[in-house]
């Protein structure tokens, strides 16, 4: 029986300009499409007309980015609503992991309805992101347990998911983990993956998660809540780090991060100079790696000399970003998903 896509679309690789361009936006405008009694970290585009999303309370659903439409459904677990903070895809199909106990990963199954493909119970057991290198292999990632961080890894497109053994990976710090904030812990490029810790720590793969190394950061994560929350790449040496503390959202040192060497050296940029605590980070498409855009509860920041230098150019509070393309992109948090337009 052929496959029938929870969200009935065929997927096309997003559509981009050849040209990189030097943007240097001012002002940016936001319109709530979608308002619900739900908290939403997870979202991404499954293509240029589609962005799926899933949140607290089982919801999950798609926007139709060409007209707003929104469709939305409700995934149950026996009694349980699980907390969705990671999706991904593939060509064919559309994942989604919750976090706490029990992990919960769905993905699209037959009939258009979910099908569960790893469960994980136990003390501890506290996934946060999760993202694909291709079709058949992909990651998700959660917070330490017995000594390492929990990585999770399938090699056939998302039917079968296996733990890896803290033997092949580095040892954690203690109380280590990864921040579900906005499901950018992990990034991909190529066959290379980094993933962003609450102690300031990079785990970096150069093989898809065969072999792993540390690379420490300089940001603030001295206590529970401080550490990277979000990590992006502009191509496989270009990337930046951001977070800082949501308990002290105004703090502004030692939150901001970047690399030119594909992660051996960070650097802290912006030190003691605005913004503060951010959850997201992207950075804008077709900018020539000098356009980046943050979010958080405190607003969304602009810079468009690599971090350097920055500008609020809202305080509407967002969880997490993704750039459709150069000028919009769609952004969730409390209870609402929005489009925004920089100009």
């Amino acid at each position: 029986m052929a496959k029938k896509l929870i969200f009935s679309i065929a997927l096309v690789v997003i559509g981009c300009s050849q040209k990189e361009k030097s943007q240097n936006f001012s002002t940016v405008e936001i319109e709530t499409i979608f308002s619900d009694s739900v908290s939403i970290r997870a979202i991404e585009f499954l293509d240029d007309k589609t962005l799926a999303f899933a949140g607290s309370n089982g919801v999950y659903g798609s926007v139709d980015v060409r007209t707003n439409k929104v469709r939305t459904n409700i995934q149950k677990f026996d009694t349980i609503l699980p907390e969705f903070r990671a999706v991904a895809h593939t060509k064919v199909d559309f994942f989604m992991l919750s976090v706490a106990n029990p992990a919960l990963l769905y993905k699209t199954g037959e009939n258009g309805k979910m099908e569960l493909v790893y469960k994980e119970e136990g003390e501890g057991v506290f996934y946060d992101a999760m993202k694909f290198w291709n079709d058949r292999e992909g990651i998700a990632i959660g917070d330490s347990m017995e000594g390492c961080l929990s990585i999770i890894i399938t090699r056939n497109g998302g039917n079968n998911w296996t733990k890896l053994s803290c033997n092949v990976l580095p040892k954690a710090k203690e109380g280590e983990g990864a921040f579900a904030a906005s499901n950018t812990n992990i990034e991909i490029v190529g066959n290379k993956v980094w993933i962003a810790s609450t102690s300031g720590t990079v785990y970096y793969s150069s093989d898809k998660g065969q072999s792993w190394e540390i690379q420490q950061t300089p940001i603030l994560s001295g206590e529970p809540t401080e550490g990277i929350y979000s990590v992006d790449f502009y191509d496989e040496n270009l990337g930046f780090g951001t977070g800082g503390d949501y308990l002290k959202p105004t703090a502004n040192a030692k939150n901001k991060i970047l690399t030119k060497d594909g992660g051996k050296t960070w650097k802290l940029v912006a030190d003691g100079q605005e913004p503060g605590y951010k959850s997201c980070v992207q950075f804008v498409p077709n900018s020539n790696g000098r356009g980046i855009v943050t979010v958080g509860f405190t607003g969304v920041s602009y810079s468009n000399d690599q971090g350097e230098t920055w500008r609020l150019l809202s305080e509407e509070g967002f969880y997490t970003i993704r750039f459709l393309n150069e000028s919009v992109a769609y952004a969730a948090g409390k209870n609402r998903i929005a489009k925004l337009v920089f100009k």
